[in-house]
């Protein structure tokens, strides 16, 4: 039912007058209402545009991090936006950009030939994976539901992972399906998380775009466009762009909590009941305060520079 849902947001043009926008994805209006919360700057289409600034600070945190910061903590809901259990192509590089969402569905020839009918009536020839890619912007991050599909289910292989690649930046790629050529694409620098390795190709005769833009699902979350995508090691965090800026102050916190208590315990003074999660005595809960205070500032002027 969740996946039909998510659908007729995208199909909604089909009883629209034509045009390309209200095909296949949510027109600027829709686009405005579903993400009202946002009130900062925007892409021409309506997607939430969060600052650079924001992008580089969730380049310097951890998705626990992230992930603590979204259960409760500093006031912020209670809900969580985390997706593991990815392969992850370079470990060692962190993830920060908006999302840019794409849905594929198994192909339905009844249905496609409609669709295609009304793009070609408006100047698009086919709607694939290449005139998707064509759409993004620096700093994007393709997120693409691909439903967990691994033969068939290659979203790219090396020559267009290198062309996301450079028409991003470098922002990345997270497939909730596969990728083929990892010959080809493990020396590229570029954040990517996948499900599958395949070496087969992506064709129209077994999974069509259904959705560009809309909201997709990716394992157990969903993704909205415009998403601060935060990831590392461990797995990816889609952040709404309205909460973001508290999300990522809150993970700043957290990182000067837990540099104050290793320090603590280098000390050899201290038992972790007195130390943790929260320093016991008033004295220790002073110096944590006047630590965290000062840190802060510091890393505040850092970012002004």
């Amino acid at each position: 039912m969740r996946r039909k849902i998510i659908c007729l947001f995208a199909l909604a043009g089909l009883v629209a007058p034509l045009s390309k926008a209200q095909l296949w994805t949510w027109t600027k209006d829709q686009m405005l209402e579903y993400t009202k919360a946002w009130t900062g700057d925007r892409f021409p289409d309506g997607r939430p545009k969060v600052p650079d600034q924001w992008l580089d600070r969730a380049k310097d945190t951890s998705a626990e991090e992230i992930v603590m910061s979204r259960i409760g903590g500093g006031g912020l809901p209670v809900y969580s936006q985390y997706e593991g259990d990815f392969r992850v192509l370079h470990p060692d590089m962190k993830m920060a950009g908006r999302a840019f969402t794409v849905m594929f569905m198994p192909t339905r020839p009844d249905l496609d030939s409609v669709i295609t009918a009304k793009l070609r009536a408006v100047g698009v020839p086919t709607l694939n994976n290449q005139y998707v890619i064509d759409m993004l912007q620096p700093r994007d991050v393709l997120v693409v539901d691909l439903y967990g599909k691994h033969e068939g289910g290659t979203i790219v292989g090396d020559n267009l992972f290198y062309y996301i690649m450079k028409a991003t930046n470098g922002g990345g790629l997270v497939v909730d399906g596969s990728f083929r050529d990892l010959d080809g694409i493990q020396d590229m620098r570029m954040p990517c998380y996948y499900r599958y390795a395949h070496p087969s190709a992506l064709t129209p005769q077994t999974t069509t775009v259904a959705g560009v833009n809309v909201p997709i699902r990716i394992g157990n979350v969903t993704v909205m466009p415009g998403d601060l995508v935060a990831g590392d090691k461990e797995g990816v965090s889609f952040i709404p762009p309205s909460l973001a800026e508290g999300i990522l102050d809150r993970a700043d916190t957290l990182h000067i909590h837990d540099e104050w208590t290793r320090k603590k315990f280098d000390e050899g003074k201290y038992k972790s009941s007195e130390i943790y999660s929260s320093p016991k005595d008033p004295a220790l809960q002073k110096e944590y305060q006047e630590y965290l205070a000062k840190r802060l500032a510091e890393i505040k002027a850092s970012r002004q520079k």
